[in-house]
């Protein structure tokens, strides 16, 4: 019989221990998103995925703001974030710093999310345009690469906040050992 875990079966570390975990050496960077609830959802997979930062560039709004908290649900609290005035600005420092820096975008000679593979000490940045227009094109040609996610059926995009749990944990989950998972 299945049974649901309770919230202590779930081991949760509480936001003390979180900032003083390990993070992996991944950074979501948002580019000019509309929607706080998209950022905060952001915030909680960051949390989940033990992601090193939040880089927020543009007009996407920063905590403390309402919708971000009811979605972030305490993640805005934990994981790091700055917040740049456009995304070249963040994507000179995440150069500086040895990361490389890949767009989530369809274009060509985009590379699909499952033929891309990172080595487990590689420095990571993805950015995640604007709901609409997605990531800039000039913020694009400063990338390394751009990401694509598959997509078979009539519609060719998601959410922003879909996109970020699918690709963020793509590249978590290919350098996290399963013993770190679930003990």
């Amino acid at each position: 019989m299945m049974q649901k875990l309770s919230m202590n079966d779930l081991n949760r570390i509480s936001p003390e221990e979180f900032k003083l975990r390990e993070k992996k050496p991944v950074i979501a960077v948002l580019e000019n998103i509309r929607s706080a609830y998209n950022v905060g959802s952001v915030f909680r997979t960051a949390d989940a995925f033990l992601l090193e930062a939040i880089y927020i560039t543009g007009y996407t709004c920063t905590p403390p703001h309402k919708e971000i908290k009811k979605t972030a649900l305490g993640a805005e609290d934990t994981v790091e974030w700055k917040h740049f005035a456009n995304a070249d600005e963040a994507i000179v420092l995440l150069k500086e710093n040895g990361y490389k820096v890949y767009a989530v975008e369809q274009v060509v000679n985009s590379k699909m999310l499952q033929q891309c593979t990172f080595n487990e000490d590689e420095k990571i940045a993805v950015v995640f345009g604007n709901e609409v227009s997605g990531v800039e094109l000039s913020t694009i040609e400063s990338c390394d690469g751009c990401i694509e996610i598959p997509q078979l059926g009539t519609k060719h995009s998601l959410n922003i906040a879909t996109a970020a749990g699918v690709v963020l944990w793509e590249i978590v989950r290919s350098r996290t050992h399963i013993t770190q998972i679930k003990k």
